[in-house]
């Protein structure tokens, strides 16, 4: 099996990655309980490594306690646990200047998007600024920003939202419009690092070429992190968040990441009351083994087994894949799909397509996927890959999918 690379070289093969797969499958309990099952909605949240799990266990019984009060030993450490999870969050993220940025922890990704417009945006921005929003990405990156600006407006401070241009065609963001709408009082950008519907890479290196330096971009990194290689020392971001559970921690976990170097630092206001820290420790312990199995090998993985997907289905005609068209064929030169690939029956309800594969073993989400006001309407199914999904599976997806069509 083959992976389209995104240069002239051709296929990159993956066969080199079989072993190394089944040794990863094989440490999630969960999946190899359940042999007869496909867990495909790894975009929702991802399942846990037995590290995982014994690191949970491992905290409760021999470390439990409140972090930052007491002196006991316990206390002590379950307050460094947390300290050493801020770097180990930085180290991930291949932080460049860690004495400088900072970390907060959070319950997921819209936790932390809701902090920084209610904490941080509000003290950066003046009257008559602009922001930049992506109205057909997930809703945690759009709803935060309008209420932000809803709270502005009854302190008597006017800010206008631009929505983000996109390229329907490939379900990217359109970056020489961007170029075009930005401005001087273009002051902050969000935007989302790969879509949550449509699969894609949103090239945010070109959103900075479009915005200009000085605008400040928050990157909500859901899809990303955990998923593939993510680094801030080649993103030029300011912020980036993203949910500890879609990358194998514990649920309620999640993480923001300030550069701290545009605008005001990042400090959550308030009484922020006792962390998660049984989360926190979760964390640590996924982005230990996610990093000793290697993001960029997980990439590969996931990205050859969506292609292997949209390769099937393209040849269906009662199915419509959503996001690019020109990326679907298995030796497309096209950027490829980052392990989601999101489609319709033409004739079947997503919900009831829903239903019809969980009776075959499969286990996908359908509906409209929390897509903002200028997304997709309709329902549909989307597959979202991981580390443990095999090709068997893939094809064991497509040969029930063909027999609906």
């Amino acid at each position: 099996m083959t992976v389209p690379r995104t240069d002239s070289q051709g296929p990159a093969p993956i066969e080199d990655l079989e072993e190394w797969q089944r040794g990863l499958r094989a440490q999630f309990p969960i999946i190899t309980a359940h042999p007869d099952l496909a867990y495909l909605d790894s975009a929702a949240t991802a399942q846990k490594p037995q590290a995982v799990l014994d690191a949970v266990h491992a905290y409760l019984t021999t470390t439990n306690a409140n972090a930052g009060r007491g002196t006991y030993p316990w206390a002590n450490r379950t307050t460094a646990l947390v300290e050493q999870a801020r770097d180990r969050v930085k180290r991930f993220l291949g932080d460049p200047a860690p004495e400088r940025s900072a970390v907060h922890f959070t319950s997921g990704t819209t936790e932390g998007l809701h902090t920084l417009a209610r904490d941080w945006l509000p003290r950066f921005l003046a009257d008559g600024d602009e922001i930049v929003v992506p109205i057909a990405d997930h809703e945690a990156n759009i709803a935060p920003w309008l209420q932000a600006q809803r709270q502005l407006a009854g302190q008597g401070v006017h800010i206008r939202v631009r929505p983000m241009p996109y390229q329907r065609a490939s379900g990217d963001y359109d970056h020489t419009a961007l170029a075009e709408l930005a401005g001087p009082r273009t002051r902050f950008v969000a935007a989302s690092h790969v879509h949550h519907v449509y699969g894609g890479n949103m090239n945010i290196h070109r959103i900075r070429r479009a915005v200009g330096p000085d605008a400040v971009i928050c990157l909500d990194a859901a899809q990303s992190v955990g998923h593939l290689p993510v680094s801030v020392a080649d993103l030029d971001v300011d912020f980036v968040v993203f949910s500890g559970h879609k990358a194998m921690a514990l649920p309620g976990t999640g993480a923001v990441w300030a550069r701290q170097a545009r605008g005001p630092e990042f400090t959550p206001g308030g009484w922020t009351g006792t962390p998660n820290t049984v989360g926190i420790a979760s964390v640590t312990t996924a982005l230990d083994w996610l990093e000793a199995a290697g993001t960029d090998r997980i990439e590969r993985w996931t990205v050859a087994l969506a292609a292997r997907l949209t390769e099937g289905l393209r040849h269906l005609d009662a199915y419509e894949v959503l996001g690019c068209q020109a990326g679907l064929a298995e030796d497309s030169s096209v950027q490829r799909r980052q392990g989601i690939v999101t489609f319709r029956h033409h004739a079947i309800d997503s919900g009831d397509l829903g239903f019809i594969l969980f009776s075959h073993g499969f286990m996908v989400r359908s509906d409209q996927h929390c897509q903002g006001s200028a997304g997709e309407r309709s329902g549909s199914v989307r597959v979202s890959l991981h580390v443990h999904n095999t090709v068997e599976e893939v094809d064991r997806l497509m040969t029930v999918l063909a027999t609906l069509g």
